[in-house]
């Protein structure tokens, strides 16, 4: 069942003519769920994946972000989310690497601190599965994003608060949004590839 609502099928009889119409009956467990959320970064998660050298793939985090979600259980286009990561958080495992990230060849996290996202449309895909748009900004370069999501489900926690989970995925082209630096290989192809696949493992907490 999807987050927000289920779909029920009615018949309208006009002019003896029978007309299937269609309906949308909220569940009033799931409209409950209307309201607003902070995501609780402690049991949640933002990473990314990207190939490293043609053959093998790098794995980062990053550890410092808030973010917000409103969830409206009778329209999930009302639906938002808004999200504010610290770029100097980023976590590949290795120092050296990560220095390298946050220099001028990449994010410039002295100039650029903050990565942003602020949803413009949220829609049901069907099922569980969701699709919220909105704008990425990198390096005060602001592009189209489109996250796609699942609905984990809800739960109320040992210490009385209200839980929703989701996860999700997106890929993007870190060129379009400044980040270019690469290195030749002699054997060809690249470094660094341009494709990057960002995950997310949201779990976020109603507010009173």
């Amino acid at each position: 069942m999807g987050l927000f609502t289920r779909r029920s099928q009615t018949t309208d009889i006009q002019d003896g003519a029978n007309t299937a119409v269609a309906t949308l009956e909220v569940d009033p467990a799931l409209a409950a769920l209307t309201g607003d959320y902070v995501i609780d970064a402690a049991h949640s998660s933002i990473g990314f994946t990207v190939r490293h050298a043609m053959v093998t793939n790098v794995r980062g985090s990053f550890t410092d972000y808030a973010g917000t979600l409103q969830l409206d259980g009778s329209d999930p286009a009302r639906s938002a989310a808004s999200l504010e990561v610290k770029v100097a958080s980023v976590d590949t495992g290795i120092a050296d690497r990560d220095g390298h990230l946050r220099s001028g060849d990449f994010f410039d996290t002295e100039a650029f601190p903050l990565m942003t996202f602020r949803s413009t449309q949220a829609a049901q895909l069907g099922g569980d599965e969701y699709r919220i748009t909105g704008e990425l900004t990198i390096k005060d370069v602001t592009r189209p994003l489109s996250i796609d999501l699942e609905f984990n489900g809800s739960a109320t926690d040992v210490y009385g608060n209200e839980r929703v989970g989701f996860e999700g995925s997106a890929e993007i082209l870190r060129s379009d949004w400044g980040l270019t630096w690469n290195a030749a290989l002699e054997a060809g192809g690249v470094m660094v590839s341009d494709k990057v696949k960002l995950t997310f493992d949201i779990s976020a907490i109603k507010q009173a």
